[in-house]
């Protein structure tokens, strides 16, 4: 493969030599292998010292449940009725004192040793990949993703393609994972069918997907818990006042357009000038391997398009469809649509690409279609065994209790710090914005930070709506460069396709741009919108 660079200037370079050390190390097995031994020895170091923390926090009302036993094992299951988990959500904001826990005593040991499968087991994004994948693989070999993305690019002007990409990245928020699975390999395929660098293609998607996951043009499930949470912590000073789902509304809508050109100015302007041109192969080599019936193809995979929607209507549409909340009849709150998104998002591209091979004869039967998901597997399986040791990382970091410990104390010593309301919540979004690296979940933190700094901004006469969309900015930006981002295995694999050697390094130098430049003019869009005081949402604003 031959790269072509451009000239190269100081943050260039500087990329470059974050690629070049990170590409460098040791495979990320061996490197998540050595973080779980540091985790281990440094729980022990705290564990030791005694530290601990007090604090509020947040947590859901317990539900009633039933202890049974399934065919086939003797171990029981914890059954929770459909009535009463589907039913409002309560939260209450109690007292919890948090210890550090050592993996080196009697019981982390035993931990470390039972928990093994586990770990693995209830490590949801190995399911969701491998679900996701059914469904994407088909359509791969089919060829219908390459054709889709012909058209993409005779349809849409070049210009407006990253926009595009971004843009879609953002807003594929409203299905959870669904973005990073099916988004990111489309932004790099685009981009090579464009003979632009697919790196670039890769990270605006991906920077759409994750540095702006906290804003949305559309109400996604995460805004209900977040609100909820929200209004648990501003009960602590006020318990008549309360904030609505769309309390964040005009600042999530107005933030995805104003984060979707940023993103789209650093691809153009940082990512692909340093880039250069791309004049290696493909993954496949099949940018001239055109399907003689394509056409056709397209055709049927849109018939199958429609087949599916149709068929996803008619279980939700009606009252009382299975798809809909039993309890409140909702298709979008705590809905089996909405908890259902990976698995019809798989169905889609799985009739999809099944059509278009027939109609373009790519797909000759059923053998060929059962040999696409065996081929897709396969070339996961590196990253399967990848997530493997993830997961035992991200359980014993769990088990030592680190990460809530230096979320606490750096809540209290910013909640001590003298400084005026506006500089508070920048400080906050600071704090935020570091703490997302060690725990990149939105609402972990936010169940330790919302009793905390809501009922102090109201102090300060802020709104609590402007506390949760200060959250929103600094629980993004990093999610692209944290090593905890469950997904970047699965982007470093993507890299792999058009680049053998890319690795951690590689995804690491390609995103610094977007999570400096986006935290930085994000937190200053925000300030703007602050002192000008404008409503965050209807009837939401910006102060008391």
């Amino acid at each position: 493969m031959v790269e072509t660079p451009s000239k190269r200037g100081f943050v260039q370079k500087t990329l470059d030599g974050i690629e070049k050390v990170g590409d460098k190390v040791p495979h990320p097995a061996i490197i998540f292998l050595a973080l779980c031994g540091l985790v281990i020895v440094l729980s022990h170091v705290f564990y030791l010292f005694d530290v601990k923390v007090t604090y509020d926090k947040v947590e859901p009302d317990p539900v009633p449940a039933e202890i049974h036993y399934d065919g086939g094992t003797h171990e029981p299951s914890i059954g929770v009725s459909r009535e009463d988990a589907t039913v409002d959500q309560h939260y209450h904001v109690e007292k919890e004192t948090t210890a550090i826990e050592s993996l080196l005593t009697a019981d982390g040991i035993r931990f470390i040793f039972t928990s093994t499968v586990t770990n693995f087991t209830n490590f949801g994004v190995v399911g969701v990949i491998l679900v996701a994948m059914i469904g994407v693989g088909v359509a791969e070999q089919a060829g219908l993703i390459a054709a889709l993305i012909r058209k993409l690019v005779k349809v849409a002007p070049p210009w407006s393609i990253t926009f595009i990409i971004v843009l879609l990245g953002i807003v594929s928020s409203i299905a959870s994972d669904a973005g990073y699975l099916v988004l990111i390999p489309l932004g790099a395929a685009a981009f090579y069918s464009l003979k632009r660098h697919p790196f670039a293609g890769l990270a605006a998607a991906y920077a759409g997907v994750s540095a702006g996951f906290g804003v949305n043009l559309l109400i996604t499930p995460f805004d209900g818990v977040l609100t909820e949470v929200t209004n648990e912590a501003i009960h602590l000073v006020d318990p008549n006042r309360s904030i609505d789902l769309t309390a964040n509304f005009y600042f999530s809508a107005a933030s995805t357009i104003f984060l979707a050109l940023v993103m789209t100015f650093i691809t153009e302007k940082i990512v692909e000038k340093r880039l250069g041109t791309y004049d290696g192969e493909g993954p496949v080599g099949e940018e001239d391997d055109v399907p003689a019936d394509e056409a056709k193809g397209l055709r049927y995979a849109l018939f199958g398009l429609l087949g599916v929607v149709a068929f996803v209507t008619l279980l939700t549409a009606p009252p009382g469809a299975p798809l809909r909340n039993p309890t409140t009849g909702s298709i979008i709150n705590d809905s089996p649509l909405m908890a259902s998104l990976i698995f019809i998002i798989m169905l889609v591209f799985l009739v999809m690409g099944i059509c278009f091979g027939r109609g373009a004869g790519t797909l000759k039967g059923s053998v060929e279609t059962i040999g696409a998901i065996t081929k897709t597997f396969a070339g996961l399986s590196g990253l399967i065994f990848l997530l493997l040791i993830i997961a035992q990382f991200i359980a014993y970091f769990n088990y030592s209790n680190m990460a809530t410990v230096a979320a606490v104390k750096m809540a209290d010593f910013l909640e001590s710090a003298n400084i005026g309301a506006l500089w508070l919540l920048v400080g906050f979004i600071l704090v935020t914005f570091i703490l997302n690296l060690i725990i990149p979940g939105v609402l972990p933190k936010w169940a330790i930070f919302a009793p905390v700094f809501v009922p102090l901004f109201l102090r300060l006469g802020v709104a609590p709506q402007t506390v949760l969309a200060a959250y929103r900015i600094g629980d993004s930006p990093t999610n692209v460069i944290t090593p905890l981002m469950v997904y970047l295995p699965f982007i470093a694999v993507v890299c792999q396709k058009y680049k053998k050697e890319a690795g951690v390094g590689t995804v690491v130098s390609l995103m610094l741009p977007y999570t400096v430049i986006v935290a930085v003019t994000w937190t200053g869009f925000f300030v703007l919108w602050y002192v000008i005081g404008i409503p965050l949402g209807p009837g939401a604003p910006v102060g008391l």
